[in-house]
């Protein structure tokens, strides 16, 4: 799996880049200043890094995304699963639940999940 890792800057600048695409880099550096108070160059070095790491497409001003947002929850989760349980996904899962009670619908969604994931 592609290295998907997004640090809290990158991350919300692909949130909005997900949103709008495709969107003019000006445009999207204007966004960037109303909605996070960065000045335009801070946008443009965000732009230019997150294109040379290959999360997003620059091509005549108009931004696109090159890696969708599953793919960066997807890694993320991962990530987190194997750096705080050692890679279980078991004991990930009781310090989640950790006393909370599951609906019905919630335990069936995880029961088909488990299935679908499963060996047999």
């Amino acid at each position: 799996m592609k290295d998907c890792k997004l640090y809290d800057a990158e991350y919300r600048l692909m949130d909005l880049v997900w949103q709008l695409e495709p969107v003019n880099s000006t445009a999207l550096a204007k966004r960037c200043t109303e909605l996070f108070g960065w000045n335009k160059s801070t946008a443009f070095n965000l732009i230019r890094k997150l294109s040379g790491r290959g999360f997003l497409r620059n091509e005549q001003a108009t931004v696109t995304t090159l890696v969708g947002r599953e793919d960066v929850m997807r890694y993320e989760s991962r990530a987190v699963v194997e750096k705080s349980f050692g890679g279980s996904l078991p004991a990930f899962v009781a310090a989640f639940l950790n006393g909370r009670k599951l609906t019905g619908e919630e335990t069936e969604q995880l029961r088909k999940m488990i299935e679908e994931a499963g060996d047999e």
